[in-house]
Order: C-alpha cells, then structure tokens, then sequence
C-alpha cells in the first residue's frame, strides 16, 4: 500500500488479543489473525489472509491472497531434512488456497533451490504433509494425512487422496489421481490413476477428466495413445517414439510425452502386468 493510499477500517489487520505477531512481520489489507495465532518476523500475509486459530507462522513464509489457514496448522518451520544447516529458505504459498487442521508445510533447503511453492486454490486437508522443496501446482489436492517426500512435484488439479505417500523426487502429472493408501515410488503420467502399495498405473483418470470438461475426442485419443505406450510389443523407448509421432498434432497426448521424456531420477510408473 502506497504512502497516498487512503486507508478504512476494513482495510487494516484484525489481530485477536491473544495471538502474537512478531516484530517485522508484513501484514496486507484486510488479514484477520483469530486467537492464540504466532506469525513470525519474517511473515508475508498478503492480502484477505485468514488464521482462524491456534495457527503458527515460521520462517520466510509469503502466503497469498484470500488463502485460510485453519487451527493447528504449522506452516513454514525448519525442514525435516538433517542437510539443513538453517540457510535462508522460503515457503511460498498462493492466493485463495485452504490449509486445514494440522497439516505441515515446511520452507525449502540448499539442496533443492531454496524454496517450496504451493499454488493457487490448492486444498490442503486436514493432517497433510509438504515437505522441503516441493513444487505444488494450482488447483491441487492433498486429501487427509497425505504425505510428499522432499523435492516432490505435483502439477496442476492432480489429487493426492487421503493416506497416500509419495516419495522423494517423484512427479505426480497434471490431472492425475493418486488412489488412497498408496505408496507412490514412481514417478505418475498426466491424466493417469495410480494405486496400490506399492503404487501401479491402473489407467486414466476418466472420472476427473469429464468432471473438468474435457471433450470426448480428447479423451477417446488418450485412451487410444495409453493403450499403445504400455502395450507389451517392442520397448517403452520405442512405444514413446511410435506415440509421439502418431499424435504429434494431439496435446493431451503431448503433454504425456512431454512428461515421460523429462529428466527425471524416478522411472515411470507402469501397469502391474501380473494382473
């Protein structure tokens, strides 16, 4: 807010008597601050940011515009990675997303750029965990007691759901869908479903995909590129080859391509072949 900005009652902070800002902390227009909250020093709430109650606010955290906050959440203490050696890392969350009860969000480390992102109108459920270093897309869901590893990235509206626990460095695709009580070690395709302990590939997420809109001919050319990539003639390399050229001109598809021929330290995750 500018020097010239005329300021009303609506616009300033409402802190609850019993909560603590620290000193330095950046409090925008609008952020309401309810009982026995503990914002640190280094705190950025933008704009219309809500702490109902009881929420602690550690470290370089910046969380965006119109983003809630629900009691009992810990957002932006130290990494849970015994490489940190208390370097200057960032939490950075963005506009209009929910962070419910108990979920942890922990501030990146030297070994992964410093930073964890968490995108735009993202649900954080109750008990969630992100760890150091993750790169959250917009539009993401982590249902309860979901787990990421450190170094994890989950692109845009893929779910997480409740019990499920992805490894370090694995890649979850846009639109994908992570069954419950899965163990992810592998990384996950675009618009694909996965499930299990240890996870495998079970297909496409249809049901998310027409709940978005997605046309019928989209999907009708997913389904037809799926079932030649994880066919067993020939070589995956060669399935990936024979797909890209078929369906160069067919985005969904790409994205899928894209997405397997990325530098990566996980395999891809496959179909569970004895089924």
């Amino acid at each position: 807010m500018s020097a010239g900005d005329a300021v009303g009652a609506a616009d300033l902070p409402v802190i609850h008597a019993t909560a603590v800002v620290e000193r330095g902390a950046q409090l925008e227009r609008g952020v309401r601050i309810g009982p026995f909250c503990h914002v640190g020093g280094n705190a950025v709430l933008e704009t219309g940011v809500v702490l109902e109650s009881h929420v602690v606010v550690a470290g370089r955290t910046r969380i965006g515009p119109g983003t809630r906050v629900f009691p009992f959440a810990s957002v932006g203490h130290q990494p849970q990675d015994l490489k940190y050696r208390g370097e200057p890392s960032e939490l950075i969350i963005g506009a209009r997303t929910t962070i419910r009860e108990h979920a942890t969000l922990n501030p990146g480390t030297e070994g992964g750029g410093m930073v964890t992102r968490v995108g735009d109108e993202c649900l954080v459920m109750a008990g969630a965990h992100v760890a150091h270093d993750c790169q959250i897309g917009d539009h993401v869901i982590l249902v309860n007691n979901a787990t990421l590893g450190g170094h994890v990235r989950v692109d845009e509206y893929a779910i997480v759901s409740g019990l499920s626990a992805v490894h370090q460095f694995v890649r979850i695709g846009k639109h994908a869908m992570v069954g419950g009580m899965s163990g992810v070690e592998q990384d996950v395709i675009p618009y694909g479903s996965v499930m299990g302990n240890r996870a495998v590939l079970s297909g496409l997420n249809i049901v998310g995909l027409r709940r978005r809109n997605f046309s019928r001919e989209s999907i009708h050319d997913l389904r037809a590129a799926y079932r030649m990539l994880f066919a067993q003639e020939g070589t995956f390399q060669e399935r990936v080859e024979d797909v890209a050229t078929l369906f160069r001109h067919e985005p969904l598809v790409m994205d899928i391509i894209a997405f397997i021929r990325a530098d990566s330290s996980r395999s891809i995750c496959q179909p569970d072949r004895a089924t």
